[in-house]
């Protein structure tokens, strides 16, 4: 037998631990773990421009819950009959641990809850969403590895040495090699995060570009992985329901970028009202010397207002001191005695 076909990714023989009575599932686990790498690196992203820390995990506690809700009503509702069909139990829709979640539905559902969480700290939504771009990026491709738990959403039949062993048979599964199409999407996400990143530092983007960018990269890459899948889906005109998707989303994202270059060019100067931001500077080394400024300024007056306050003090001394000290004067000092010799007479 030949050595290349001996090699393929293994599935895990069940996609759920147990920590004693404490069930932890595959899918879950990758979940979470991309939101928190997203709300980590966006924090750090929000920062930079300018934003306080701990803004972007604030309005994750709205955004990342409609999101879930999102994405499974998205899945449910394209997908409907796997679970209103006829055997189906209607109470599985609610089952998000066992996989289904729509990236489409979780994006646009999960915009709202992030909307949100900004207006309530009067923070402008575009900025917010560039800020955590590429982290969304870097969550997918982390939460696809949750289909591999599962064993799904796998393409056509391959013998290539990167293929993903299928074994389980439930719901209509046939045990062999496929198309890892989960890892070709992790991959592909991992490489749009890093053109988000590249692209914003380069043309400085603002106002919502940098996430349009993200869109448009993601909903590229999802196309040609879409069209290789082989579980069941709806069809349009021969193509599956989520490629028309992808390239009416891909169209609003390119759309997006060009008319809001044109009408807001630039980037945002204030991310968030009353944060001491740096810009593309650290905040903190931007507060430091901030802080630093001031404090010079504040010497430099000190020091002037010492500086005039001697002044006015050596002014008015020489008037002062002959009387104060009793200076004795030159006997031939007659014109300086007849003024007060005559202003006493006055007197």
């Amino acid at each position: 037998m030949d050595l290349v076909e001996l090699a393929f990714i293994p599935s895990p023989s069940r996609g759920v631990l147990y920590l004693g009575p404490v069930p932890l599932r595959g899918y879950a686990f990758c979940i979470i773990i991309g939101v928190f790498v997203a709300v980590w690196l966006g924090n750090k992203r929000w920062v930079a421009r300018g934003g306080r820390v701990g803004t972007v995990a604030d309005i994750a506690v709205w955004a990342v819950p409609f999101g879930l809700v999102g994405g499974r009503l998205y899945h449910v509702i394209t997908d409907y009959e796997l679970y209103f069909s006829e055997g189906r139990d209607w109470v599985d829709a609610f089952k998000v641990w066992e996989g289904g979640l729509g990236i489409w539905g979780a994006i646009a559902l999960g915009a709202v809850g992030a909307w949100i969480g900004c207006r309530r700290r009067g923070i402008p939504l575009p900025a917010y969403a560039d800020a955590v771009a590429p982290g969304i990026a870097f969550a997918q491709a982390i939460g696809r590895w949750g289909n591999w738990f599962n064993q799904e959403l796998y393409g056509r039949p391959t013998d290539l040495p990167w293929a993903v062993k299928i074994t389980s048979s439930t719901d209509g599964r046939v045990p062999g090699t496929y198309h890892p199409t989960f890892l070709y999407e992790s991959l592909w996400c991992i490489g749009v995060a890093l053109l988000v990143i590249w692209a914003d530092r380069r043309f400085k983007f603002g106002h919502g570009r940098a996430f349009a960018l993200y869109v448009a990269a993601y909903c590229a890459g999802r196309f040609w992985i879409e069209y290789m899948r082989v579980d069941d889906a709806h069809h349009i005109l021969g193509l599956r329901l989520n490629n028309w998707t992808a390239m009416f989303v891909f169209l609003l994202a390119v759309l997006y970028i060009v008319l809001s270059a044109r009408m807001r060019p630039g980037r945002e100067e204030i991310v968030e009202p009353g944060a001491s931001g740096g810009g593309e500077n650290d905040a903190g080394e931007t507060a430091k010397k901030a802080d630093g400024t001031e404090r010079a300024d504040k010497a430099d007056e000190s020091k002037s207002e010492s500086g005039s306050t001697s002044e006015s003090e050596a002014d008015s001394e020489p008037h002062e001191e002959p009387e104060k000290a009793g200076a004795v004067k030159p006997a031939g000092s007659a014109s300086e005695k007849e003024p007060e010799t005559e202003s006493a007479k006055k007197s």
